[in-house]
């Protein structure tokens, strides 16, 4: 294990100064295609996006986050719908179990793909994932995730699941959707849309991925004037693990679209350890002034400041789109199908 000051930014502080957190979860992204395209997604999956993650690039990064906090970390095998690569998750989850890792915490889903599966199949990978000591299945499940799954196959996993796992091994979050679905999918677009308003006055989400395109505008906003003096430095300090893609990128957080480095060339607890968000390009300028921070050379290069932002994430991630075209701060802003094609 790790301690505070193997970090060079903590080792740089003060005693009475905030600390970099040591990173305690990762969430293992196997796959950026998914049955759904939610309007909200950070990561921007959908059904015609890709990427595998492999074995190696998996445990690899599992094993840099237990060297970091030893038997306190947690990784969470998510998507993309990991389902949809059963086989890889089921190598995944076996081979973590072989070198003594620590079952994954949860494995999410939004239960779309047991729509295809008999009852006994999906009992029969539930099992798998069990024998490796999964502590829980979560399965996602909003209004977001309504437009493109049925309530019934959602209503359906969870009753299967709760029979192989124990009900209390089985969390759908939110739980109020599922029993009270909106019926949004049976709706024209402008009553979606005050669905969705509604769901985000409920539970906030960050306007960065794809919601900054689709979600943006449920919100007054305000000018990018506004956002003047808020800083991330408590944002990239109190980060409480990462996320790791298919290729290895590194997002710290939910800050999607952003590459704290890759695990193919540096591990886990390296990057841990060499992080200094004050002293970094890029990183510096959001740990002192925030996304405003990048504003005034944007807008020397051609940037058009927008009339209203949902949030500084929302600014964020319209500036990062502006620098990747740009080709600013490439190994940074990225990656690159992320502000192409939409993933």
């Amino acid at each position: 294990m790790l301690g505070f000051f193997d970090n060079l930014y903590n080792l740089r502080q003060g005693p009475d100064e905030p600390k970099l957190k040591l990173w305690r979860y990762a969430g293992l992204l196997l796959t950026y295609r998914c049955t759904a395209a939610c309007r909200f997604c950070y990561y921007r999956c959908g059904p015609s996006a890709g990427g595998l993650m492999t074995v190696q690039t998996a445990i690899e990064s599992w094993q840099g986050l237990e060297r970091i906090t030893g038997n306190q970390s947690r990784v969470h095998l998510t998507g993309g719908e990991p389902f949809l690569y059963f086989d890889r998750l089921a190598e995944i989850c076996v081979e973590a179990r072989r070198q003594g890792l620590k079952g994954p915490e949860s494995v999410e889903t939004n239960a779309g793909w047991a729509a295809g599966e008999s009852d006994r199949s999906i009992q029969d990978k539930l099992r798998l994932l069990n024998d490796c000591s999964m502590e829980r299945l979560k399965i996602s499940w909003d209004p977001f995730h309504e437009e493109f799954v049925d309530v019934e196959q959602v209503r359906r996993l969870v009753e299967i699941a709760g029979r192989v796992l124990g009900p209390q091994r089985v969390l759908v979050r939110w739980q109020k959707y599922l029993e009270h679905p909106t019926g949004i999918r049976n709706m024209p677009e402008e009553d979606r849309f005050l669905v969705l308003k509604d769901a985000l006055k409920a539970d906030k989400c960050r306007f960065t991925g794809r919601a900054a395109e689709s979600l943006a505008e449920l919100e007054e906003g305000a000018a990018a004037e506004a956002f003047d003096g808020q800083d991330c430095r408590r944002t990239l300090l109190d980060a409480k693990g990462i996320h790791v893609d298919p290729e290895g990128n590194v997002f710290l957080g939910q800050c999607s679209g952003m590459m704290l480095g890759n695990v193919r060339q540096t591990p886990v607890d390296r990057l841990w350890q060499s992080f200094e968000p004050n002293k970094m390009e890029f990183w510096s300028v959001l740990f002192n002034c925030g996304p405003v921070g990048f504003l005034s050379s944007a807008v020397e290069q051609g940037y058009h400041v927008g009339r209203r932002y949902a949030s500084k994430c929302h600014l964020c991630t319209e500036l990062r789109g502006f620098f990747f075209d740009k080709k600013r701060y490439s190994s940074i802003i990225g990656p690159n199908k992320f502000y192409q094609d939409g993933i």
